[in-house]
């Protein structure tokens, strides 16, 4: 039987029709490489895309978040709000400057930050927060207006990590708009990925932009070899600028087929499983689609052997984890992620599932539940 493709780039490349090979050739042709004119191209697209004055792209989602915590100045011995439920990069990017995650729960509904949570990390002993990581996750806003109030009461920073969120609104408007600044990943399984690894991060300060031009290009000044600063390698390629532009051309399109695809999974499984819910003006870019399941590790094998592939993202908490295990939790601890981490499973999603596969996956999901 033949398995479906969990994300199918390979589909995307053929629809594309060629662009892609003419606009990595472009490159070859012109052979800046390194900060071409695509770069810049991409930046100001995405910026006006998101609502904000500045783009500054990057070589990954871990390189954005880390920029932005050294544009704010961190240093070790400050704490940073981050969530318990969600890819290691946030809390990574947070020990990689010297400071230390505070790891706060998610909300049960959405998994994306609780800000009544994340408001107790300031009962800990010890110093205050500096500052709050909220990761949109799963490709929808997180709630950015309560938790940007939550960081000026505490006269702390609020940044947007929108690593798998690029594209999604919460009433109209893009969740990377908010915080004084947002990442995003262009990691190629996500919604708008390149051929690589790849990131952005976005701000509406023109001197805080400028930092981050120079952090990216080792903390590098007006003067050729004259450093202002410490900074990274980070400068993203020209020739994944050339793919993530030639992909921004089908990019709503495809974002309309995710949600197609998520409202015919929701339709036809939420009397066997917890389906995703969306509140009232979001707009998500599905970039995946998960559902919590009992008995999630029996379910997992019978749809591997009808070839329909899962992922479980994420099967513990970050605290949970060797690198993270001395670092602070908030009072209360983290009962949703504690709870959703031994439930949730992704399904196949991506703009080119036909009708069938999806079919497949639904029939195939029911009938292995049914025999549990």
């Amino acid at each position: 039987m033949s398995v479906i493709p969990f994300v199918d780039l390979a589909a995307q490349q053929r629809a594309l029709g060629g662009q892609i090979q003419k606009a990595i050739s472009k490159v070859l042709e012109h052979r800046s490489f390194i900060m071409g004119p695509e770069v810049f191209e991409l930046e100001e697209l995405l910026s006006v895309r998101v609502q904000r004055q500045h783009c500054v792209t990057c070589a990954s989602g871990t390189d954005a978040l880390q920029m932005a915590l050294m544009a704010l100045e961190v240093k070790p011995g400050d704490r940073i709000v981050v969530p318990d439920f969600t890819f290691v990069a946030t809390a990574e990017a947070v020990c990689l400057v010297g400071a230390e995650p505070v790891f706060a729960d998610v909300d049960p509904v959405s998994y994306n930050l609780d800000p009544d949570s994340a408001e107790s990390a300031w009962e800990l002993s010890g110093p205050p927060p500096v500052g709050i990581i909220a990761v949109d996750l799963f490709g929808q806003p997180g709630r950015s207006v309560e938790l940007e109030r939550l960081a000026r009461r505490n006269g702390a920073w609020f940044v947007v990590d929108g690593a798998q969120s690029f594209g999604a609104t919460r009433g109209e408007v893009s969740g990377i708009s908010h915080g004084v600044m947002a990442t995003t990943s262009f990691y190629p399984s996500k919604p708008l990925g390149a051929y690589g690894d790849g990131g952005a991060v976005f701000c509406d300060d023109d001197s805080l932009a400028s930092v981050l031009r120079s952090i990216r290009n080792h903390g590098a000044g007006d003067e050729a070899y004259v450093h202002e600063r410490i900074g990274l390698t980070g400068r993203l390629d020209t020739i994944q600028a050339a793919v993530l532009l030639s992909k921004l051309g089908i990019f709503d399109q495809e974002l309309e087929k995710r949600r197609e695809v998520a409202e015919r999974y929701s339709h036809s499984l939420r009397d066997f499983v917890v389906t995703p819910t969306l509140q009232s003006g979001i707009e998500s870019v599905w970039a995946q689609y998960t559902v919590e399941i009992e008995r999630r590790e029996d379910v997992r094998p019978p749809l591997a052997e009808s070839g329909i592939p899962t992922a479980v993202f994420y099967p513990q908490p970050l605290h949970h984890g060797l690198a993270y295990r001395s670092f602070p939790v908030v009072p209360g601890g983290v009962p949703v992620t504690e709870r959703i981490t031994q439930r949730v499973v992704s399904l196949p999603m991506h703009p080119y599932l036909t009708v069938l596969d999806q079919d497949r996956v639904i029939s195939t999901i029911q009938t292995t539940l049914a025999h549990l």
